[in-house]
């Protein structure tokens, strides 16, 4: 497609930056500062890097001068436009907690000023629609990113002189600047003088080359900036095969160089915080002395540290070399899944800037070469997006019972019109101002309130367990993917619970029961530690009698008044108690759904006719945290409920 482009001399490039500048109007570009080249906001173009050049290789970065007066004659520095869009630190909500119980919450909405960026190279450009598609674009729009992002006028450069590091021409991300700029230019520094080919590819950069002064781009000015872009991505310092590139590494997991490179590693997380296109946070609740004021802060975190692969107090991936391969499979594999192409655009940053010089492309070249792919899912349709604040909303307790010594089902009125709309399986954010915030399993709706089943294993689940009738709480969603009723129905249903594995399937089981007609045969297998850890007894007492249903309970260990059975869940699954013809559905612990679905499978029933539950790492619920990533999907959005086949390639596999 061809774009209006004008042919403008070098002393224009001050209207452009005036034009810019209109309606106060912030311009962020390259600088030169503490001795690289940096983004930041600009007076004039006069502060521009010009006749400044980088020199770049593995753990290395220099400045040089130039023998011209190049004004973009770089590649890139360690800074890119992410910051001012998802900044590395950000106050998400204020809330307080009243003596009374009752809560607040008060959301932090930015105010951000209009912004213009000038001198982005093509690789930002398409990290920046990668940003886009995490944050705005997808089904859950962010309302501060969005407003940060859409009143932007961005001006890219294309790049004419890759470096050592460039790679990317292999990742589709440049040189040419592609959608997501406005304008793009090419410098040109010859006999004929220093002049700009401006291309303007959008309706908002063609009414700013209108107003340059400037003529129409010669054919043979074309020729050459086409022929430049040609040339640039011949010389790239680096090239990557992604041909099935993320197959062939999710192939290699087991491959024994993400030993060797652990062992030089640092795990310091200086790769993901230079890059233009890694998302994953944290956040904190820091409150007052007294815990009545908090704020929620979201801030930047890497799948290097420890925290970021907690669950239940203790980390999934301890070792280096199970984090490398995270932040590898993730950004080379996953992604394309996730979003429909690769998380790297082909910076080389995280070359440059890592103090151990570990080069990225020649390691995944070492580990993916050779290597015959496995099939991995193709991107899932992206829904509508919706706004997404983050911002949790007030619930009322409305009913609190004790299910054992460390278990309490809370009945929530959601404020201020008491909605109970959920799909059976479904998850709400539950927090506690000061105290924090965690994915909690719907477990049934009673008729007045949205019903929660907690067990206390920490601060904040122990806090909400202690909660009285008429405290309040903070409540967000509902989120995620639910148990497949439609799936489930005309045939025999086997429903395997493990421990408090029971309250996400409760809701689906109340519904299953009070249609026989669309499931004539319901067959619940149940095993806990003891009979005083068994969920829900008295109701599950009354469904003894319901017809087409059938209840199998078994526990760990017992006294000798127990007259049912002893063992785990898996040996009540027998022939005679399992249809082959059955659709299973599982929560429980891991390793018992792992032996679970191998037993079921032995019985006839193949993966694609096997459900579970993966509520694990899960944080923001929408999948811009980074925290669930497991494998090509986020659990709290493609999740949480999976088919089994969709996740049998790393179900039980450790450090993912």
């Amino acid at each position: 497609m061809t774009h209006p482009t004008k042919r403008i001399a070098r002393a224009e490039l001050d209207r452009l930056f005036a034009l810019l500048s209109e309606d106060a109007r912030v311009v962020h570009g390259p600088t030169v500062r503490d001795g690289a080249i940096v983004d930041a906001p600009l007076a004039s173009v006069s502060e521009l890097p010009i006749g400044w050049t980088d020199q770049q290789a593995p753990g290395r970065y220099r400045l040089t001068r130039r023998d011209d007066a190049a004004v973009f004659g770089f590649v890139v520095g360690p800074s890119s436009p992410k910051p001012l869009f998802f900044p590395p630190e950000e106050t998400l909500y204020r809330a307080e907690r009243r003596a009374d119980g009752k809560v607040g919450f008060v959301p932090v909405v930015p105010s951000p000023a209009p912004k213009a960026l000038l001198g982005v190279r093509a690789c930002d450009v398409a990290a920046m629609r990668i940003q886009d598609r995490v944050f705005r674009d997808r089904e859950h729009r962010e309302p501060r990113y969005a407003a940060r992002r859409d009143d932007t006028i961005v001006v890219g450069v294309h790049c004419l002189a890759p470096g050592p590091l460039c790679f990317c021409a292999s990742m589709g991300a440049g040189p040419r600047v592609g959608e997501g700029a406005d304008l793009a230019l090419a410098e040109r520094l010859d006999a004929g003088g220093h002049i700009f080919l401006v291309e303007a590819l959008t309706a908002r950069g063609q009414a700013l080359l209108s107003r340059l002064e400037g003529s129409e781009a010669s054919d043979e000015e074309l020729r050459w900036r086409d022929e430049a872009l040609a040339s640039a991505e011949r010389s790239m310092g680096r090239t990557l095969d992604t041909a099935e590139l993320p197959g062939r590494l999710y192939a290699a997991l087991d491959h024994p160089r993400w030993e060797e490179i652990a062992s030089r590693c640092l795990a310091c997380g200086s790769c993901t915080s230079v890059c233009p296109s890694c998302f994953c946070s944290g956040s904190d609740d820091p409150s007052d002395l007294e815990g009545a004021h908090t704020s929620h802060t979201r801030h930047w975190e890497s799948c290097f540290t420890s925290a970021h692969g907690e669950l239940h107090g203790h980390t999934t991936r301890p070792r280096t070399s199970e984090r490398y391969r995270q932040w590898a499979t993730h950004k080379f594999g996953a992604w394309v899944s996730q979003m429909g192409q690769s998380g790297c655009v082909g910076c080389g940053r995280c070359i440059a800037w890592c103090p151990s010089g570990i080069d990225l492309v020649a390691e995944v070249r070492a580990i993916a070469d050779g290597v015959s792919p496995v099939t991995m899912p193709v991107a899932r349709e992206v829904t509508a997006p919706r706004e997404e604040s983050l911002v949790p909303r007030a619930a009322t307790v409305l009913a609190r019972t004790v299910e054992s010594s460390d278990v309490v089902t809370l009945s929530l009125r959601m404020e201020p019109d008491g909605r109970r709309d959920f799909a059976p399986g479904q998850f709400h954010q539950l927090s506690l101002p000061g105290v924090g915030e965690a994915p909690i399993s719907i477990s049934g709706d009673d008729g007045a309130g949205v019903e929660h089943t907690i067990r206390a294993v920490g601060k904040l689940t122990e806090a909400l367990c202690a909660l009285r009738v008429g405290a309040q709480l903070g409540v967000r969603g509902p989120y995620g993917r639910g148990w497949p009723m439609d799936e489930l129905a005309g045939g025999p249903v086997v429903v395997v619970a493990g421990g408090i594995g029971l309250a996400p399937l409760r809701e689906a089981l109340r519904r299953m029961l009070a249609d026989p007609e669309r499931y004539p045969d319901v067959r619940l297998f149940y095993g806990a530690r003891t009979p005083e850890d068994l969920l829900y007894g008295r109701e599950l007492l009354g469904w003894i009698d319901r017809p087409g249903f059938d209840l199998h309970v078994t526990v760990d260990r017992a006294g000798p008044t127990w007259r049912g059975h002893v063992g785990v869940v898996t040996r009540l699954l027998r022939p005679a108690t399992v249809p082959a013809s059955a659709r299973a559905i599982l929560c429980g612990p891991e390793v018992m759904m792992r032996f679970t679905v191998d037993a079921l499978a032995k019985l006839g029933l193949p993966h694609t006719r096997q459900w579970v539950t993966m509520e694990r790492h899960m944080k923001c619920a929408t999948g811009t945290c980074g925290r669930c990533q497991y494998g090509p999907h986020f659990v709290c959005k493609d999740g949480p409920v999976f088919r089994f086949d969709e996740v049998s390639m790393l179900f039980g596999r450790h450090g993912l």
